[in-house]
């Protein structure tokens, strides 16, 4: 009768079940996992921890351990186990349940992948028939690769080798014996053998592995009694990524569900980022240190919270919901005196804030200009029960506060646009809004190279004087009268262009606008990848009116570094799925010199053959390449003339040697160039700068635009962090001296006059022209009007 039960249930069911085939096809829930270019793990995002392996890949130690707990007889039987069916079937007859499964390794991997957990005989009968199914199709090494890689372990960690990473925090061929009875033991149940959760049930569960490993002569006598001595060492190591970059996670993350949708959490694709570990670590650092520096500057607003002199008990617990944020670590004061603090940590740590510690300099905050008198006790700052936040120094901890101004920072590769280094934040986890790429805001004079460079495609040249003067213009689309002013209320007199640059001259700027006019400038402004369309149609676009994304600056600015070239910021290098094969691989449109044909000097020290190249330097090629020789990248298009790039790039130097950028001379590096900016108020500190091998931009202000403060300009705002940044970048790197094309001349010209310079002048200076645009000569003997040209560029000039 039994058997004829049976025989009906298999004719009913068999049908109905799935193809086994399909199991080799299967696609196990990966999540997505994003790296730096360097291969660096930032960020992992999907509810599975799991990282596949194949066969070969199992330590064979582990898998006799597995099968020494789950299916001795696993190369033995075909996919069942008649002692465990014939106790099923007993405990189905007794009491009308199946109690316990008696499952093989095959079968567990039968109801893993397409049945239901719920013990009924309907689908221990299915299992068993899968299972039989499953062992005709498949090998052993298959059926133990997809165990290993489908069971849940606990803790998130599904298959062995995320196992060993919850567990272990290390690779599964990393472990010892006892780690790998450990792992075996947990897949028949995660929860009660788990080594965090109930480290005593997972102690003799492991040991009891070891004795049937011993029982079945898997191991001998003296490595059992070493196994089981260890102690259990298990801890969790939840997700560290090796490169803090949550904002480039972010925007990583959401380029995949942008491509594959809500897929990108589980099918185990791989993106590698253009972003470099080492210059991401730097940029996120120096951008912390310019917020509190800059914060410092402006006064102590007072403890963050207070908890309470009632019950000092519970100040541990409170202190536990305040997180840590940019480094500035959350502490409460427990008692104070004259001139010193103790204060508390959450793990309980204590500390002595002495008075040098940021106690005698915190003056109270009135508001962004102005501070209060100098504190004369500790009673002036803090007081018991207050929350304050500490930085750490060498010297020990030192009293700070979470700042209220926000600062970005990105860095271009400008040969390709390739993202090295993007900051959006002073800290992901306080506001996940991203500055780099979302935030717009007027870049000031940061936008007048622009307009500059539009200029000297237009008859200007760096030598043409242009009246730095009161200006009143009347406009209804700037609300009637409008009298610009130069920061500090002056004006210089004419002047020529180069000085107005770096001098950073708004009225100046204004005229050549003007000048120019707007069509012109719309052009000219286009090619940089700004939107022509939305620019302003007013004389206020010379003054940086036009919103702006520090991305989009960067890519402008990248024009500049490069030698007139236009490349377009990109951060995704290549996408990988869970196989290694290559989805998806950047071919960014890149710069190439020598394509063109001309006798344009590039961009490299020939005579130091010992420096590393652009490639070496930002790991462009790397970036940019799949695993398999990268097709030749497309021509990135110049948009400016070799002639009309050289110039505007030697001007942007001297902002540095000589300008409002003059800060940055600390580098005492001759190839850099840049430009500062600040908005009314001021609101807003930018600056955007370059050598020729990387551009930066930073820029520092309030997301409620606030001002900044009196005497708050880019140039102290900003630049102290584009400076500690590039110090970095550039460190160990050569200088990349500028090479002229071949159109450019070199005439000595008449600083007050912009004319060229006569033989004797002894006030004349040097100044570079296209050779189709040199000055007139002074009304003088024409014997002498040749004299002024000079075949070599002086070094000084730049």
């Amino acid at each position: 009768m039994t058997g004829v039960t049976f025989a009906g249930l298999y004719l009913f069911l068999a049908p109905k079940l799935p193809d086994v085939q399909t199991l080799r096809e299967v696609k196990l829930q990966t999540p997505l996992r994003i790296y730096s270019s360097d291969n660096k793990l930032i960020g992992e995002f999907g509810e599975q921890r799991r990282t596949p392996i194949s066969y070969n890949e199992i330590p064979p130690l582990y898998i006799k351990a597995l099968l020494s707990a789950e299916d001795a007889q696993f190369y033995d039987h075909n996919g069942v186990s008649i002692r465990g069916l014939l106790r099923a079937a007993s405990q189905l007859l007794q009491t009308g349940q199946i109690q316990s499964g008696g499952s093989t390794i095959t079968m567990q991997v039968a109801r893993n992948f397409f049945l239901t957990f719920r013990q009924t005989f309907a689908r221990k009968f299915n299992e068993i028939l899968l299972a039989l199914q499953i062992e005709r199709e498949l090998t052993k090494a298959e059926i133990l690769e997809l165990y290993s890689n489908k069971i849940y372990f606990g803790n998130r960690a599904y298959g062995i080798q995320a196992a060993a990473n919850v567990y272990y925090g290390k690779d599964i061929s990393e472990l010892s014996l006892a780690q790998w009875a450990m792992i075996a033991g947990l897949p028949k149940a995660p929860s009660a053998y788990n080594p965090l959760a109930n480290p005593e049930r997972a102690l003799i569960r492991r040991n009891w592995i070891l004795g049937r490993m011993l029982e079945l002569g898997n191991i001998d006598q003296a490595t059992y009694n070493g196994a089981i001595q260890e102690p259990i060492s298990a801890k969790y190591h939840g997700l560290t990524p090796e490169l803090y970059a949550p904002y480039v996670a972010e925007m990583a993350r959401q380029y995949a569900i942008d491509q594959f949708g809500n897929a990108a959490y589980n099918d185990g694709y791989i993106i590698y980022t253009t972003v470099n570990s080492r210059l991401q670590e730097v940029a996120q650092q120096v951008l912390v240190e310019g917020v509190i520096t800059y914060d410092q500057r402006h006064g102590y607003r007072g403890a963050e919270a207070n908890l309470g002199l009632e019950n000092p008990d519970s100040w541990l617990d409170q202190l536990d919901s305040f997180p840590t944020f940019g480094d500035l670590r959350p502490a409460v004061v427990t008692a104070i005196d004259e001139q010193s603090a103790d204060i508390q940590f959450a793990d309980a740590s204590t500390y002595q804030l002495q008075w040098e510690d940021g106690l005698s300099s915190a003056r109270p905050y009135v508001n962004e200009s102005y501070r209060g008198k100098r504190p004369q006790t500790t009673s002036d700052i803090v007081k018991p029960a207050e929350v304050i936040r500490v930085k750490a120094s060498e010297e020990g901890w030192k009293l700070s506060q979470l700042p209220e101004a926000e600062a970005a920072l990105v860095s271009l590769n400008p040969e390709n646009g390739a993202i090295v280094s993007l900051v959006g934040g002073f800290d992901f986890n306080k506001s996940n809004f991203n500055r780099v790429t979302l935030s717009t805001r007027q870049p000031g004079s940061s936008f007048k190279p622009f307009i500059y460079t539009t200029a000297l495609e237009n008859g200007f040249t760096p030598a043409t004087i242009i009246n730095d003067a009161p200006i009143v213009i009347e406009d209804a689309s700037l609300e009637g009268t409008w009298r610009p002013v130069n920061d500090g209320g002056s004006f210089l007199g004419p002047m020529r262009m180069r000085t107005a640059l770096y001098r950073s001259r708004n009225l100046v700027s204004i005229r050549i606008l003007r000048s120019i006019g707007m069509e012109a400038a719309h052009r000219g402004i286009g090619r940089f990848g700004f939107d022509a369309e939305a620019l302003p149609y007013d004389l206020s676009l010379a003054l940086g009116s036009h919103d702006v994304t520090p991305l989009q600056l960067a890519e402008g600015y990248a024009t500049f570094a490069n030698g007139g070239f236009k490349v377009s910021p990109f951060l995704i290098s290549r996408i990988e799925n869970v196989d290694g094969e290559v989805l998806f691989a950047a071919a960014p449109a890149t710069v190439c010199r020598e394509c063109e044909g001309k006798s344009l000097a590039p961009h490299v020290n020939e005579e130091a053959p010992e420096a590393q190249t652009l490639e070496e330097l930002l790991g462009s090629k790397a970036d940019t390449a799949a695993k398999d020789p990268q097709p030749e990248l497309p021509r990135a298009p110049r948009v400016l003339d070799a002639e009309t790039a050289f110039i505007a790039d030697s001007m942007l130097r001297d902002v540095i040697a000589r300008g409002t950028g003059r800060r940055a001379r600390v580098l005492e590096r001759g190839d850099i160039a840049g430009k500062t900016g600040t908005t009314n108020g001021p609101r807003d500190a930018w600056f955007a700068g370059y050598n020729p091998n990387i551009t930066t931009i930073t820029w520092l202000g309030f997301d409620n635009n606030t001002n900044l403060g009196n005497n708050e300009y880019g140039g102290s705002a900003a630049l102290p962090i584009w400076i500690d940044y590039m110090r970095e970048a550039l460190k160990d790197h050569p200088e990349v001296p500028a090479r002229r094309p071949e159109g450019i001349v070199t005439v000595r010209i008449d600083p007050e006059t912009g004319k060229r310079a006569s033989a004797n002048d002894p006030d004349a200076i040097f100044e570079i022209f296209r050779a189709d645009s040199v000055p007139t000569a002074p009304e003088t003997d024409a014997n002498t009007q040749d004299n002024g040209t000079v075949d070599i560029l002086p070094e000084e000039l730049f």
